[in-house]
Formats: structure tokens, sequence, C-alpha cells
């Protein structure tokens, strides 16, 4: 009983862990998802938003949690593998994203224009099939980081901590997106339906400074796609995974310089491999019959 006792005491400190570990990918999960809701119906963002949460926490409660559970038991070998998947897929996502930044392609039509051959329910319903689609992969990620910190504890302490964590982490990302996507809103009430100056100015602050955190918080978004898929790649390769520990060890005495070196080494290494994932993208697609390059 003591033992137990002090096992399920255990818990929380697990939990804050693993969150820590894959704050990376929280970071990345909370910056792309604003974008879904952009050019929708302002009266159904929050639902949009509930919609997409739902399904995330779904899907990590009762597929990748327990998908996690048995790869762990039946299949060890297999995890650091498909992480590697995953980290490979999100860094040829955040390689196209910075693509478009600096390029152009007068061909393809503008999101308005494309909006408007679309009712916006089936629109909505496209939207939220894109986010879930995005964040299955990053939920992936989560649950798989998330059972190799609690891989060597007790099966009971496995599942709780695992579905603490997905509990905790999709509250935290989907509320806080929530507040994002109506943070104009709010500055807009603030600004026409209080009588007080200060709280008008600071409402109008509001409204004129989310367009830029929003642009901001995509850029971050990006970077943190190819930092958090770069990193996991490398861990999963003994070569790369001891340069990394060799730099943070090297730069030790400099904490915050270290954790910047690190990111911006995973980051250059993620858009390189992003690139070289994008080019092959493209030649299976000219060699293939009927695809056509995107």
């Amino acid at each position: 009983m003591k033992v137990s006792a002090a096992s399920l005491d255990d818990i929380p400190a697990q939990v804050a862990k693993t969150t820590g570990k894959v704050s990376g990918i929280v970071i990345d999960d909370t910056a792309v998802t604003p974008k879904y809701v952009v050019g929708l119906d302002p009266a159904r963002e929050l639902a949009i938003i509930y919609q997409i949460a739902k399904k995330s926490l779904f899907n990590k409660l009762l597929i990748l949690s327990p998908a996690a559970l048995v790869l762990g038991y039946f299949a060890p070998w297999a995890i650091t593998p498909i992480l590697m998947l995953g980290g490979a897929y999100l860094c040829f996502e955040g390689y196209e994203k910075v693509h478009s930044l600096f390029s152009k392609h007068p061909e393809v039509q503008p999101e308005s224009e494309q909006m408007q051959a679309i009712t916006p329910e089936e629109l909505e319903k496209e939207r939220v099939a894109g986010a879930v689609r995005t964040d299955i992969i990053l939920s992936a990620e989560i649950m798989a980081i998330a059972y190799s910190q609690v891989a060597k504890s007790a099966l009971v302490n496995q599942i709780i901590v695992m579905l603490a964590v997905a509990v905790f982490i999709t509250v935290a990302v989907y509320g806080f997106v929530g507040l994002i996507v109506k943070a104009d809103d709010i500055g807009l009430h603030l600004a026409e339906n209080t009588d007080s100056p200060a709280t008008q100015k600071f409402g109008r602050g509001i409204v004129k400074f989310m367009p830029h955190f929003l642009r901001i918080l995509s850029y971050v978004g990006t970077a943190a796609m190819l930092w958090v898929g770069a990193e996991i790649i490398a861990h999963g390769i003994p070569f790369t995974s001891h340069l990394l520990d060799d730099l943070e060890q090297a730069l030790a005495s400099l904490p915050a310089v270290a954790w910047l070196a690190k990111a911006l080494a995973c980051g250059i290494g993620g858009l390189a491999l992003g690139f070289l994932i994008d080019q092959i993208v493209r030649l299976v697609k000219k060699v293939m019959p009927g695809q056509k390059e995107g």
C-alpha cells in the first residue's frame, strides 16, 4: 500500500515533466490552430474550436494513448521510428510554410476566391478536417513522448499520466486558442461598451495588436514545427543525439544560450530536411502517372 501510494504521489511530477518535454509541440499546436477559423463567421469561431478540441481529445484518449501503450508493451522498438516519421512530417510542413512565404504562385486562386466556390458549411467542415489532420500528427507526437517518459513506470501510472497529459494539454491548447481568436471581440466590447477612457483605449489597443500577434504566432508555430521535428529525428539517431548533447554541455554555463543554440541548430536542420523531403515528393509526383506537381 505504501509503495502504491508513493507511486501515485509521483504522478503530478511525471505529468509536469512530460508537459515540459512536449512544450515545443504544444506551442506549434497553439500557433497553427487559429488559422483554421480565419475568414469564417465570427459567431462560429468558438463552435469550430470546440469541434477540433473534441476530436483532438477523442484521438488522444481513445486511439493514440492505447496505441502507445500497446506498442510500448508488444513492440517498444517501433515507437522511435514512428516518432521520427512524425518529425519528418513536421519538417516537411514547416518547410512548406517557409517556402510559401518567399514564393508566389499566380496560377493559384486567392483563398477568398476559393471560398466562394463552396458553401460556408462546407468550408467549415473542410477547415475542421484540416485542423484535425494536423492535430493528430502533433497529438501522436505528444502521446508517444508522454509514453517515453513513463515507459518504466507501473502500468497504472502510465495510464493515469497519459490520460492526464491528454486532458491537460487539450484543455490548455484549445482554451488558449479560443481566447486568441476572440481577443479582438473582447477588445471591441471594451472599446465600445465602457465609460472608462482608459478601458476604451485598452480595448482599441487589443484590436490593433491582435493581427500582429497572430502573424507573429504563425511564425513562431512554423519555427517550432521545424525545431521540434528535427529534434525528434536527431534524438532517434545516436550520432546527432550526441552532437546535440555535446552542444548543450559546451554551453551549460549559459542555459539560455544553450537552448537558443540547440533550437537554432534543429531549426536549420529541420528546414534542410524539409527541403529534401519536398524534392522527393515532387520527384514522386513527376514519375507517378496521374499525379501533378503541387
